[in-house]
């Protein structure tokens, strides 16, 4: 693009109802934020237990802060490897069952090393047709030929494992579909990889904390293969940041020392993997958020359903209300932020052409009341 095309371009997004904007929150994440001096209920974070302002993760960060500063200062490499990056490494692999696990500073930075650390030219990657960005950023960069199945179709992705004559195969999937809010059939996918000697990356961004006890999508499905990876961000239901990947130590070792998006960036605080112990001891001693973030998800399919509200299928807290058009789900999302909720508008290219919806993401912090306030405008205002 040239300089004097950006105008243009800017204009024409704003045409199709595709500009995006961001809000400013002026209290910590909870039920309720203050967004344009308003409380409004917030249905738009992916703080899925409620431990963002948890009073356990804050002291655990007031602590560490004190005893080891605010920053990094330097890559895990070179000298911002801290004592808490080390225990948190151990505590995750421990909760996840693998024997190893890597700190990253995001999901996006932990495809991007996964990816291209174990694929590039002569290999072959696959992916669903519905990945996050970051999974096809990541295919894509690696080099290696990139096909895409089906969303969740084992049969068309076992016909392209079938004809690829490359030498090495890798299968990348979200375990929850961040924005359908569906789930992959990690047991079908798994038999594929062993099947067609493939490693299998599964991104758990959305399943860990919440399902499988809190250990997340593989552990619910009792799945356990050497060729099987699992990253799990901790900005979520960890309600902290970063994320990590889980695996055998030798493919942890591997990427310590070829994944760049690792080698070649300042480590995250050791502060925020203070507040990653207190959180996973959290999870662990307050079940009750899970059951009942879930259980709000099972009450708005039930409610909205029955309202006759377009709510695609998901037991996860990630809930989609589809509109189609761009323009009608940022009309929806306004009217709802002026009736004093927050309800993001989801719209092309992160979903398809036509497929606009609004992405209602519940907490364990949100109130029965609260769920069924907004299921009571959405029966309006969303309805065919």
């Amino acid at each position: 693009m040239k300089p004097d095309e950006i105008d243009a371009a800017l204009a024409a997004l704003a045409g199709r109802g595709l500009f995006r904007q961001r809000q400013t929150l002026e209290s910590a994440q909870g039920a309720n934020v203050v967004v344009g001096g308003r409380s409004r209920i917030a249905f738009a974070s992916n703080d899925y237990l409620g431990l963002a302002n948890h009073p356990a993760l804050i002291a655990a960060v007031t602590r560490a802060v004190r005893h080891y500063g605010v920053g990094g200062g330097a890559s895990h490499l070179v000298a911002g490897h801290f004592a808490p990056h080390e225990e948190a490494e151990t505590a995750l692999a421990g909760f996840v069952g693998r024997e190893a696990s890597v700190l990253f500073s995001s999901g996006y930075l932990a495809n991007l090393a996964v990816i291209t650390a174990l694929a590039g030219r002569g290999d072959a990657v696959f992916g669903d047709k519905l990945n996050h960005a970051s999974l096809n950023d990541a295919c894509q960069l690696s080099r290696a030929t990139f096909r895409r199945f089906r969303h969740n179709d084992l049969d068309h992705l076992a016909h392209l494992l079938s004809t690829t004559e490359a030498a090495g195969r890798l299968i990348a999937v979200d375990a929850v579909y961040s924005m359908d809010g569906d789930e992959a059939p990690l047991a079908g996918l798994l038999e594929l990889a062993e099947r067609f000697d493939a490693w299998l990356y599964v991104d758990d961004a959305h399943g860990f904390g919440v399902l499988g006890d809190g250990r997340g999508s593989l552990a619910e499905a009792s799945l356990a293969s050497p060729r099987l990876i699992g990253m799990a961000t901790l900005g979520k239901a960890a309600g902290v940041s970063g994320a990590f990947v889980a695996a055998d130590r030798r493919v942890c070792q591997w990427l310590v020392n070829r994944a760049r998006s690792y080698i070649y960036t300042t480590a995250s605080p050791p502060a925020l993997s203070a507040a990653v112990l207190a959180s996973l001891e959290v999870m662990r001693g307050e079940p009750w958020r899970r059951g009942h973030v879930l259980a709000l998800a099972s009450r708005m399919q039930r409610e909205l359903g029955a309202a006759g509200v377009a709510v695609l299928p998901s037991r996860t807290p990630v809930q989609a209300v589809v509109l189609g058009d761009a323009r009608r789900a940022l009309d929806v999302a306004a009217a709802l932020f002026d009736e004093g909720f927050q309800v993001p508008a989801i719209r092309p290219p992160t979903v398809p052409e036509g497929t606009a919806r609004l992405r209602v993401s519940l907490s364990a912090a949100h109130s029965e009341q609260d769920v069924d306030r907004l299921i009571g405008r959405l029966a309006v205002l969303a309805s065919p």
